[in-house]
Formats: C-alpha cells, structure tokens, sequence
C-alpha cells in the first residue's frame, strides 16, 4: 500500500506528518518526493548514500547530418530545440526527453545522450524503516523523471509512505499516479482552505481516495472541518496548535520520539487509511 501525503501549498505540514507517520510504525518505507527540497532527513539524521544518478536523454545533432530541414524543431513543444536559417540550437534544461525529435528526423542527425539532472539516496545503516530520497540538481527544472525513479525503488510488499512536492504541479501529480490513498495535510485557514481544494480536486481527478489531516487545529477557523463534512471526506487526525510539538519541530526532533502517546494516533490513523483504501477499491 502505498500512501501519499500531500497539500495544495508548502508549509502545512506534509514533512511533519509523513516523518512521524513513519517513525510511529516503525516497519515501513519512506520516500522524500519533494525533489526540489528534501528535507525528510533532516529529522532522521540518516547517513546518506548515494543508490543512482539519474539522467534524462537530451538530443545531440550531428551538423554534418543535419539538412536543417527544421521538422525536430516543429515537433518538440517544450521548446527545446530551435531551427535557425545555418544551425539547430539546443536548450538541454528544457528537453523532457521524450525521444520525438529522433524519430521525425528523415537524414537520422539526432543521437540521444544522458544528461545528468538528479541523484537518489538511501539510508546507509539497516534500520526497520526504509528511507530513500531524491534530489534534483541545483538549476534543473524538471523534477518528475527523478521522482519517477525513486518510485521505482518501492518495494510493493511493504507499505510506502510518500513525502509529496507542494502544490498540484506535475510533480504532485507524478507522485498521486502511484498512489492507492492520499493524505491531504492542511490547515483551517484562507490560504490552507484555497489550496486544499486545489490538491482535493487533483485527487478526484486522478481517482485517488483521500482524508485530511488537520494541522495546527485550533489556530484558524472551521472552513475546512464544514467543508469535509458536507462533502463525506474523513478527517483522519487533528494535530493541534501546540507549542511542544513547535518547539521539537524547531530543535528537527519528530514530536512521536517525545510524546509516545501520539504513536498510537498515528497507527490508528494507518488502521483507517487501509479501511478506507479497501472500501474505494471494494476489496
């Protein structure tokens, strides 16, 4: 099973309960998607090694080959490529790596190469839960062919909890794909409101049951907690405006490492989510 924790907007709190989720049961896998900026580890404290790089095939045009007939140039629609009247220039950070502009190419000028654009690393010491994380390189734009090949490191016979990038961009939507349940991480507030609907619309669009955590419960008001009842979405836990639980977030200590009774409610959390996943799929 594998359980996404996601949010329409950064800082609600996906790390916080994707981390202490983890940590409360112990025998899992977590996977730190959010590529641009993983920071999973930084309440860890893994010693990291590195598992991959990873590449994204990019056009090389041979000149001597080329007829500048232009029709690599037409194809690509992420502007990659350019046809000028003597020379096809190349924008590697733009190429998505789709492979099209070899195939319409009639002279065979095109030869993909690998560039690399990221690196995925894993826990070096053996520990009952499994942590994997990538990381894009500093300047690069695409983040989904590295969040593609680290999901292909969950190991499907053990539950999977998946930090999600912020907001409901394709990198989110890379990470949902996979996903059998996601855990919308939010907090009752304007902004957390606007942009929770934001990442519960994805989720309906791409078919992925979901429940809500609500974070800093008590700081805002009950826009969230009407909305979820109207529309027959569970809420799965309320973590409320603690300044305990702030004050540990602030030292990077996991609130369940110091306040035990917050593991039982994150497993009880899990015990639902797999209720919950099996009625969506009527198993």
């Amino acid at each position: 099973m594998k359980i996404a924790i996601a949010s329409g907007k950064g800082g609600t709190g996906k790390t916080t309960v994707a981390v202490n989720l983890a940590l409360a049961l112990e025998d899992v896998q977590l996977f730190d998607c959010d590529v641009e900026e993983p920071n999973c580890n930084l309440f860890l404290g893994f010693e990291l090694e590195p598992v991959e790089e990873v590449t994204c095939l990019v056009p090389e045009i041979n000149p001597d080959r080329c007829t500048l007939c232009g029709n690599c140039a037409d194809f690509c629609k992420y502007n990659a490529l350019a046809a000028l009247p003597k020379k096809i220039l190349s924008f590697p950070a733009l190429c998505h790596g789709c492979g099209g502009c070899s195939l319409v190419c009639p002279a065979g000028a095109i030869e993909e190469k690998p560039r690399p654009i990221g690196m995925i690393e894993k826990a070096s010491s053996e520990t009952l839960l499994k942590f994997l994380q990538g990381t894009l390189n500093i300047g690069e734009a695409m983040a989904t062919p590295v969040i593609r090949t680290l999901q292909r490191h969950i190991d499907e016979s053990r539950p999977a909890i998946i930090d999600s990038p912020p907001g409901t961009a394709c990198p989110v939507l890379a990470v949902l794909g996979c996903a059998d349940y996601c855990v919308l991480v939010t907090e009752s507030t304007p902004f957390g409101f606007h942009d929770f609907l934001l990442a519960l619309e994805a989720t309906r669009v791409l078919k992925v049951p979901a429940g809500v955590v609500l974070n800093r419960d008590g700081l805002g008001d009950s826009r969230v907690e009407e909305f979820c009842k109207a529309e027959g979405i569970p809420i799965l836990l309320r973590i409320p405006n603690d300044r305990m639980i702030a004050s540990l977030y602030s030292e990077g200590i996991p609130f369940v490492k110091e306040m035990p009774e917050w593991k039982e409610k994150f497993e009880d959390m899990f015990e639902t989510i797999k209720v919950l996943a099996c009625k969506s799929t009527g198993v």
